[in-house]
Parts: structure tokens; sequence; C-alpha cells
């Protein structure tokens, strides 16, 4: 679940490149590709899976923290945890924060954009839905992406693929939320949150891509500043909004340090290397394993239950969302 601020993106998904698409979903909340590392001992395919599994817990771990806390606390739980991990990573590679109050104003705006506002909407949206289902809707960022693409970047053409894989996709969200139902027993509030956080990431890759893209400072450099953006936003917000727990609990705390130093620090450090090392077409493969992982989860960890629809409606949707992520041909 995350989301960068580089010439190369990632959302709610590995992410694809500022540069190539601003459709593909994150799921740390920060999406660059990196400056090429050294490389690495570790097989890319184990870090993949790695990814993988981390960012499919991630929406187990918030269901988990809001147990104990409020979704805000989550929130910004969460955020501090990342930006401490990036820290850490800045420092060892003595890296530091970009310079320039309009750099800055543009990493504020990606930071609500990717990072504040949909982390916090997931975490007010499974107060009341499965994290299952959280998982799956997140999965609609590429469709999300492709959707408004079409209308505000002029270089993203529309192809009968790409438009039929939206087509399918929200056909797939329709048969998710049992629309011939009449969506009974649907939560329509937790949904409807769910559905705007996946919406909020290619919003904001669509802003980056318009603002950042070509910035002389580095991925980690800016995505470190993002983060501590976010995180500083959420500080604000957080005490106006929440009063402070009364007892200490222990488990979901845990869950919201694992969210926070797993899914959305270690994870982007993780993505660098696999979209340096193998690209982001293949790197962004991550977005399709990612519900499945989700909706096993909360299936066998925390005992939710799924319809026949659930299942069937997820893999139209990532049939759908993968058709949007097809490249047309170059002539000649």
């Amino acid at each position: 679940m995350s989301s960068s601020v580089t010439p190369t993106t990632a959302t709610t998904p590995v992410t694809p490149t500022i540069t190539d698409s601003a459709t593909a979903p994150d799921r740390t909340g920060s999406a660059p590709a990196p400056d090429v590392p050294d490389r690495p001992r570790l097989d890319w395919r184990l870090r993949f899976a790695a990814l993988s599994l981390i960012w499919g817990f991630s929406f187990l771990l918030i269901k988990v923290g809001t147990q104990g806390y409020a979704p805000f606390q989550v929130t910004l739980g969460r955020l501090a945890f990342g930006t401490a991990v990036l820290a850490v990573a800045m420092a060892v590679r003595r890296e530091g924060l970009p310079r320039g109050a309009r750099t800055w104003g543009h990493l504020a705006v990606a930071g609500f954009l990717l990072n504040a506002l949909p982390f916090s909407l997931f975490a007010f949206a499974e107060l009341t839905i499965p994290s299952t289902l959280a998982g799956i809707c997140n999965a609609t960022s590429p469709l999300w992406g492709m959707a408004l693409s079409l209308v505000a970047l002029r270089e993203d053409r529309p192809t009968r693929v790409r438009v039929a894989g939206l087509g399918l996709g929200f056909l797939g969200v329709l048969t998710v939320l049992g629309a011939w139902q009449g969506f009974d027993g649907l939560d329509a509030r937790g949904t409807t949150l769910a559905l705007l956080a996946s919406l909020s990431y290619p919003v904001g890759w669509i802003y980056v891509r318009r603002t950042l893209a070509g910035s002389s400072h580095s991925h980690l450099s800016l995505t470190g500043g993002q983060l501590l953006l976010a995180t500083v936003q959420l500080a604000v917000v957080t005490p106006l909004f929440t009063t402070v727990p009364s007892s200490l609990a222990v488990g979901p705390l845990l869950a919201i340090a694992a969210l926070g130093t797993l899914g959305t620090g270690l994870a982007v450090l993780v993505q660098y290397g696999i979209v340096a090392e193998v690209g982001p077409t293949t790197g962004q493969m991550v977005t399709y394993f990612v519900p499945v992982i989700a909706a096993a989860a909360g299936i066998l960890l925390l005992g939710e239950t799924l319809t026949w629809s659930t299942p069937v409606g997820a893999a139209v949707v990532l049939a759908g969302a993968a058709l949007t992520q097809v490249k047309p041909k170059r002539a000649g």
C-alpha cells in the first residue's frame, strides 16, 4: 500500500515509473524507482515474494491495530515507524533531505495523497469491513489510474484492450459488491472509504508525475521527505480528533509497529531494489498477489468469511487491472 514522488513510481502499487505510467498501484505509500544500488545477495524472486507477503498482510495489521487504537492513531504510528526506517536508510547511505520550498510544497501534497489520506481511509474502512474486502478494494487502484490517466495525461492514449480492461475491472467490482442483490449486507460507508483510498493513489501518482518527474534529488531522499511530511500532517490532525488511550494495547501496538517498519519502511527499500534490477513492469506484478494474500490472511488468522462473489469478483478485477497495463505496440 504505497506510492512515491519520484520520476518513477509505484502505489499503491510496485509501481510504475512516472515517466512510463501512472496507473499501477503501490502499497507502501511510496513509489519511486531507485537509483541503481549494489546488486543484492538475495535473489529478486525471494524479495518479490517477501514484498507480496508484507503488503498482503498489511490489511490484517490495520484491522488488528484498529482493535486497540483510533484510525488516525494507527496511521500516525504507521507513518512514524515507516519514516524512521527511511531515516536510517538515508543515514547509512549518507543522503540528506531535499532542498527548496517548491519541492517541499509538492512533497506535502504527495504525502497527503499517497500516504496520509489513503492510509487513514483504509484504517477507518476496516472498522466496519473485513480486511479481505479492503485488500480487494485496494486492487482497484490500477483501474482508477487508467480512467484518470485517459483524462489527465495526454500521452496515455486509450486502446481497445485497455478500455476493455477498465470495463472488465469495474464489472468485477460490482461482482465483489453483489450488485445484483442490491448490495444487500454490504457496509456502504466502509466500502466507499476503501474505494476512495484506492482512488487517492492514482490521483497522487498523476500529481507527482506532473510536478516532481525529473527532479535532481534522489528517489530515497524524496520518499523520505514525503513520509516525513505525511507524518507531520497526521501528528497535527490526530490530537484534534482522538484522545490518549486509557491503557496500552500491546498486540495492536505491535501490529502498528510491524505495519510501519515492514509495510511502509522496509517495503519501500525492497521495492527499490526489485524495480532497479528487473524493471517496473515485472515489479508491479506484485499488485496481483496482494489481494490473494490479504484474503488468505483474513480468513485463516482473523476468521473472516467470504461469499462466492468475492473471490470471483476479485479475479475479474485483477484480470481487468492486468489489461489496463498492456502497452500499445509501437509502429515500425
